[in-house]
């Protein structure tokens, strides 16, 4: 999994994705450490492309995209998936996948933090550093409990729990995270999932009546 310093390296500029929070923020970043960055509270359909019209971004000139998988809004993080691979059809180019949890523990540094955010039905996205995502349900989340601003939850947070900045900006000038293997491969954009979804079938009948 390489890191962000190596994929500048071989593939600047990287125009980087991230639409899992209610922020949706959009990124340009150069081999030797420039970055330009925008950002929009609305709608994912209308905020991502907005954020690139406002950078100015000239797609053919770009030389890898990036995204943020998830955990987050999978409207937004599909949102952006979809681009990136519509950009791809036009010029296909090298394309890398990280995790938002991830990229806050790795911000923190701290391996009793425990970064959270809201899986809906009672369940909650776990993840410390060095340990691999996870789902669990609230009664399981103890210790020192971090969440990212901007992320939704349904269930109230479980007491004790922080609120850390999500800020893209200020993230990644972080040694820590520039350095880090956050990213992985992913030429086919799209949200991560758990698992996936399993549908029920459904066996036609005619109809007769009582």
């Amino acid at each position: 999994m390489p890191s962000l310093s190596q994929i500048l390296q071989i593939d600047a500029p990287l125009l980087l994705l991230d639409a899992g929070s209610e922020w949706i923020q959009v990124g340009v970043l150069e081999a030797g450490g420039a970055a330009r960055w925008a950002t929009r509270r609305e709608e994912a359909g209308t905020g991502v492309f907005a954020c690139v019209e406002d950078l100015g971004v000239d797609i053919g000139s770009i030389g890898s995209f990036a995204f943020c998988e998830g955990p987050g809004s999978i409207l937004g993080i599909r949102t952006a998936a979809t681009a990136i691979r519509m950009w791809n059809v036009l010029l296909s180019r090298p394309t890398f996948a990280y995790q938002s949890l991830d990229l806050v523990a790795h911000a923190l540094g701290r391996p009793g933090a425990t970064v959270i955010a809201d899986a809906r039905r009672g369940l909650w996205h776990r993840l410390s550093l060095g340990s691999p995502l996870g789902r669990v349900p609230a009664s399981e989340l103890c210790g020192e409990l971090v969440t990212p601003e901007g992320f939704r939850h349904w269930d109230p947070l479980p007491a004790g729990s922080i609120t850390v900045p999500y800020d893209l900006a200020s993230l990644f000038l972080l040694p820590s995270v520039a350095g880090a293997d956050l990213f992985r491969q992913a030429p086919e954009p799209d949200a991560f999932l758990h698992q996936e979804p399993a549908y029920a079938k459904w066996t036609p009948q005619i109809h007769r009546a009582p």
